[in-house]
Protein backbone atom coordinates (compact mmCIF):
# COMPACT_ATOMS: atom_id res chain seq x y z
CA UNK A 1 0.00 0.00 0.00
CA UNK A 2 1.15 3.97 -0.65
CA UNK A 3 2.26 5.28 2.22
CA UNK A 4 0.58 8.59 2.54
CA UNK A 5 1.24 11.31 5.31
CA UNK A 6 -1.43 14.60 6.04
CA UNK A 7 0.37 18.32 5.41
CA UNK A 8 -1.07 22.09 6.66
CA UNK A 9 0.17 24.28 4.28
CA UNK A 10 -1.49 27.45 6.54
CA UNK A 11 0.23 29.59 3.36
CA UNK A 12 -2.71 28.59 1.23
CA UNK A 13 -5.53 28.50 3.56
CA UNK A 14 -8.58 30.56 2.01
CA UNK A 15 -10.32 30.51 4.93
CA UNK A 16 -13.71 28.85 2.83
CA UNK A 17 -14.49 26.36 5.57
CA UNK A 18 -14.87 23.97 3.15
CA UNK A 19 -13.02 21.46 5.72
CA UNK A 20 -15.03 22.56 8.85
CA UNK A 21 -18.41 21.78 7.16
CA UNK A 22 -16.99 17.99 5.69
CA UNK A 23 -15.27 17.16 8.62
CA UNK A 24 -18.86 16.77 10.47
CA UNK A 25 -19.72 14.67 8.01
CA UNK A 26 -17.44 12.16 8.97
CA UNK A 27 -18.97 9.07 10.09
CA UNK A 28 -17.08 8.72 13.33
CA UNK A 29 -17.94 12.67 14.14
CA UNK A 30 -21.44 12.24 14.99
CA UNK A 31 -22.26 15.68 12.96
CA UNK A 32 -19.74 17.47 15.04
CA UNK A 33 -16.63 19.13 13.01
CA UNK A 34 -13.19 18.12 14.82
CA UNK A 35 -11.24 21.66 12.74
CA UNK A 36 -10.80 25.00 14.40
CA UNK A 37 -10.31 27.29 11.76
CA UNK A 38 -8.04 29.68 13.59
CA UNK A 39 -7.37 33.29 12.36
CA UNK A 40 -4.26 35.19 12.09
CA UNK A 41 -4.19 38.58 13.28
CA UNK A 42 -7.59 39.78 12.77
CA UNK A 43 -7.26 43.33 13.04
CA UNK A 44 -4.24 43.14 10.48
CA UNK A 45 -4.84 40.23 7.63
CA UNK A 46 -7.65 38.17 6.28
CA UNK A 47 -5.09 35.33 6.86
CA UNK A 48 -6.88 31.64 8.18
CA UNK A 49 -5.20 28.49 9.43
CA UNK A 50 -6.70 25.07 9.81
CA UNK A 51 -5.90 23.42 12.76
CA UNK A 52 -5.96 19.47 13.40
CA UNK A 53 -4.84 17.49 15.69
CA UNK A 54 -1.32 16.61 15.11
CA UNK A 55 -1.52 13.27 16.22
CA UNK A 56 2.12 13.36 18.56
CA UNK A 57 4.49 10.71 18.17
CA UNK A 58 4.42 10.46 22.48
CA UNK A 59 0.94 12.24 23.30
CA UNK A 60 0.74 14.40 26.07
CA UNK A 61 -3.34 14.09 25.92
CA UNK A 62 -2.75 10.69 26.67
CA UNK A 63 -0.15 10.96 28.82
CA UNK A 64 -2.12 13.01 31.73
CA UNK A 65 -4.96 11.27 31.10
CA UNK A 66 -6.03 9.80 34.58
CA UNK A 67 -8.88 6.94 33.53
CA UNK A 68 -6.56 5.75 30.31
CA UNK A 69 -9.69 6.66 28.42
CA UNK A 70 -7.17 7.98 24.87
CA UNK A 71 -5.69 5.66 22.87
CA UNK A 72 -2.89 5.72 19.91
CA UNK A 73 -4.05 3.38 16.99
CA UNK A 74 -0.47 1.01 15.63
CA UNK A 75 -0.16 3.57 12.86
CA UNK A 76 0.01 6.48 14.84
CA UNK A 77 -3.49 8.12 14.68
CA UNK A 78 -4.72 9.56 18.42
CA UNK A 79 -8.31 8.69 19.15
CA UNK A 80 -11.14 10.60 20.94
CA UNK A 81 -11.31 9.56 24.28
CA UNK A 82 -12.93 6.25 24.64
CA UNK A 83 -16.53 7.56 26.17
CA UNK A 84 -16.61 4.47 29.50
CA UNK A 85 -13.67 5.78 30.67
CA UNK A 86 -13.66 9.25 30.01
CA UNK A 87 -14.38 11.34 33.21
CA UNK A 88 -13.96 14.65 32.03
CA UNK A 89 -11.17 16.00 33.80
CA UNK A 90 -9.86 17.77 30.97
CA UNK A 91 -6.38 17.23 31.53
CA UNK A 92 -6.42 16.38 28.40
CA UNK A 93 -7.48 19.85 27.17
CA UNK A 94 -5.33 22.08 29.03
CA UNK A 95 -2.39 19.87 28.32
CA UNK A 96 -2.22 19.76 24.62
CA UNK A 97 0.44 22.10 22.79
CA UNK A 98 -1.65 22.84 19.66
CA UNK A 99 -4.55 23.42 21.53
CA UNK A 100 -7.18 20.61 20.00
CA UNK A 101 -8.73 18.28 22.24
CA UNK A 102 -12.23 19.65 23.30
CA UNK A 103 -14.54 17.63 26.02
CA UNK A 104 -17.96 17.81 24.39
CA UNK A 105 -20.69 18.03 27.15
CA UNK A 106 -23.53 16.68 24.84
CA UNK A 107 -21.92 13.79 24.45
CA UNK A 108 -19.78 13.28 27.76
CA UNK A 109 -16.70 12.65 26.25
CA UNK A 110 -13.45 14.34 24.75
CA UNK A 111 -13.35 14.30 20.97
CA UNK A 112 -10.82 15.53 18.59
CA UNK A 113 -9.41 15.38 15.02
CA UNK A 114 -9.35 11.54 14.18
CA UNK A 115 -7.78 12.08 10.53
CA UNK A 116 -11.69 10.26 9.82
CA UNK A 117 -10.25 6.82 10.90
CA UNK A 118 -12.92 5.37 9.53
CA UNK A 119 -11.55 6.69 6.00
CA UNK A 120 -7.89 7.04 6.05
CA UNK A 121 -7.11 3.66 7.78
CA UNK A 122 -8.56 1.85 4.58
CA UNK A 123 -6.47 4.10 1.98
CA UNK A 124 -8.64 6.99 1.40
CA UNK A 125 -8.13 10.62 2.15
CA UNK A 126 -9.91 12.29 5.69
CA UNK A 127 -12.84 14.36 4.35
CA UNK A 128 -11.00 17.87 4.75
CA UNK A 129 -8.22 16.99 2.88
CA UNK A 130 -10.90 15.50 -0.29
CA UNK A 131 -12.88 19.14 -0.36
CA UNK A 132 -9.84 21.60 0.33
CA UNK A 133 -9.89 23.82 -2.99
CA UNK A 134 -6.64 25.19 -2.12
CA UNK A 135 -4.25 22.22 -1.06
CA UNK A 136 -4.08 23.81 2.38
CA UNK A 137 -5.09 20.45 3.96
CA UNK A 138 -3.51 17.69 2.16
CA UNK A 139 -3.15 13.98 2.42
CA UNK A 140 -0.67 12.40 -0.12
CA UNK A 141 2.81 10.99 -0.54
CA UNK A 142 6.22 12.86 0.80
CA UNK A 143 7.43 12.57 -2.65
CA UNK A 144 4.82 14.07 -3.81
CA UNK A 145 4.82 16.93 -1.69
CA UNK A 146 8.57 17.66 -1.84
CA UNK A 147 7.81 17.64 -5.94
CA UNK A 148 5.03 19.76 -6.17
CA UNK A 149 5.96 22.44 -3.04
CA UNK A 150 8.44 24.83 -2.58
CA UNK A 151 8.75 24.62 1.28
CA UNK A 152 9.78 21.51 3.16
CA UNK A 153 7.56 19.35 5.15
CA UNK A 154 8.42 19.71 9.11
CA UNK A 155 7.30 17.54 12.07
CA UNK A 156 9.28 18.92 14.75
CA UNK A 157 8.60 21.05 17.25
CA UNK A 158 9.78 22.29 20.74
CA UNK A 159 7.54 24.23 23.50
CA UNK A 160 9.56 25.31 26.12
CA UNK A 161 11.28 22.51 27.10
CA UNK A 162 9.20 19.56 25.82
CA UNK A 163 10.37 18.58 22.01
CA UNK A 164 7.05 16.91 20.39
CA UNK A 165 7.51 14.94 17.06
CA UNK A 166 3.70 14.53 15.50
CA UNK A 167 2.67 12.43 12.19
CA UNK A 168 1.38 15.67 10.78
CA UNK A 169 4.01 17.42 8.94
CA UNK A 170 3.76 21.54 8.24
CA UNK A 171 4.91 22.74 5.00
CA UNK A 172 7.95 25.78 6.18
CA UNK A 173 10.05 27.68 4.02
CA UNK A 174 13.35 25.77 3.48
CA UNK A 175 15.94 27.34 6.42
CA UNK A 176 13.53 25.43 8.45
CA UNK A 177 14.29 22.66 10.57
CA UNK A 178 11.98 22.63 13.60
CA UNK A 179 9.46 25.15 14.28
CA UNK A 180 9.87 26.73 18.42
CA UNK A 181 7.43 28.46 19.85
CA UNK A 182 8.83 30.56 23.11
CA UNK A 183 6.75 30.40 26.22
CA UNK A 184 6.10 33.82 27.93
CA UNK A 185 4.93 34.21 31.21
CA UNK A 186 2.87 37.01 31.63
CA UNK A 187 2.61 38.99 34.98
CA UNK A 188 -0.55 39.99 36.43
CA UNK A 189 -0.79 43.88 36.67
CA UNK A 190 -1.82 44.94 40.11
CA UNK A 191 -4.60 47.71 40.49
CA UNK A 192 -3.57 50.72 40.39
CA UNK A 193 -3.84 52.98 43.69
CA UNK A 194 -6.49 55.77 44.40
CA UNK A 195 -4.57 59.02 44.45
CA UNK A 196 -6.29 60.15 47.41
CA UNK A 197 -4.07 58.91 50.80
CA UNK A 198 -7.52 58.87 52.33
CA UNK A 199 -8.87 56.56 50.05
CA UNK A 200 -5.42 54.51 50.05
CA UNK A 201 -5.91 53.91 53.32
CA UNK A 202 -9.81 53.22 53.62
CA UNK A 203 -8.19 50.22 51.24
CA UNK A 204 -5.38 48.94 53.14
CA UNK A 205 -8.45 48.61 56.20
CA UNK A 206 -11.07 46.85 53.91
CA UNK A 207 -8.55 44.53 52.73
CA UNK A 208 -7.47 43.63 56.13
Amino acid sequence: MIRREFFIDYSRCIGCKACVQACAECDTHRGTSMIHLETIERRDTLQTAPQICMHCDNPVCARVCPADAIKKTPDGVVQSSLKPRCIACSNCVVSCPFGVPKYMAEFEQMMKCDMCYDRSSIGKKPMCATVCPSGALTYTTMEEMQRTRPGIPVNSWKFGGEEVTTKVYVMVPRETTRVEIDLIQIQPTPPALPADPYDVALMLEMAQ
